[in-house]
């Protein structure tokens, strides 16, 4: 595994190649540093990871070990696949014990990232100032988005990715995997914003929901990959984004290239 330090903003990785529509084959998964309490939450994880393995696709995520992050970063290497973490510094501090990285945070247990330089050699680590930084760099290396169950930190990154597709910084799918209805409630929420005025009516497929079979007693066996990436392959930008930005001229420009 490497481990990269980065200052400011940093090109594409040149491992993602690119797909149909000149798209990074590479995809962000955002998700919990917990497992959650439904072992549906942790087969979705495993098959989604093993999906972007099979299909050669590299994941990007967070740089956790723990939790739902954890299961998917180990299932993607575990069949043979790339992985890419990207760690804000913040989050790590130095181990002379066990010549890892790990979080301070937390009370009575170790919370965050760990970084081990032994770890599998598909994985690579790129370590980044800030939370926003950590955005900038997942996004502008893939071509799409998946959001696994989370928390307040998969909310926030997921919103924001959708709102630069809707702005025009870039155009890349945003695919949530609804395992056991976890998102059903957000569904009902951008109708909510639709009905009061908020977001048109042609915005509202930025978010993909993959729900599964109706019969939530299959989640735990469903293949979430698989029907995740049907999804992506099948996107196409909706019309009525962008709202005439010219964002070539700002930083943002280097999103919308990859």
């Amino acid at each position: 595994m490497s481990v990269l330090q980065q200052n400011g903003h940093t090109a594409s990785s040149s491992s993602a190649e690119e797909g149909t529509g000149g798209r990074s084959r590479a995809v962000a998964v955002f998700c919990g540093s917990s497992l959650g309490n439904q072992q549906a939450f942790e087969h979705a994880a495993t098959s989604i990871g093993h999906a972007l393995a099979r299909t050669s696709r590299p994941l990007v995520y967070g740089g956790g070990s723990k939790g739902i992050m954890g299961v998917v970063s180990g299932a993607t290497l575990d069949a043979g696949g790339s992985v890419t973490g990207v760690v804000p510094e913040a989050m790590i501090i130095a181990s002379p014990q066990s010549g890892k990285a790990i979080s301070s945070e937390g009370q009575g247990e170790v919370k965050g990232v760990i970084l081990n330089e032994s770890a599998h050699e598909n994985m690579e680590q790129i370590v980044v100032k800030s939370m926003h930084e950590r955005k900038v760099e997942m996004a502008r290396r893939v071509g799409a988005f998946v959001g696994l169950p989370g928390g307040y930190g998969t909310f926030e990154e997921l919103m924001e990715v959708v709102t630069w597709t809707q702005i025009g910084i870039h155009s890349k799918p945003v695919v949530l995997v609804n395992v056991l209805g976890f998102y059903s409630s957000l569904r009902e929420l951008v109708q909510t914003a639709v009905r009061s005025g908020f977001i048109k009516e042609e915005n509202v497929d930025l978010l993909v929901f993959v729900d599964g079979p109706s019969d939530q007693s299959q989640h735990s066996t469903f293949d979430w990959g698989s029907a995740t990436l049907e999804a992506i392959d099948a996107w196409s930008p909706p019309t009525g984004t962008g709202f005439g930005f010219k964002w070539s001229t700002t930083n943002e420009n280097s999103l919308s290239r990859t």
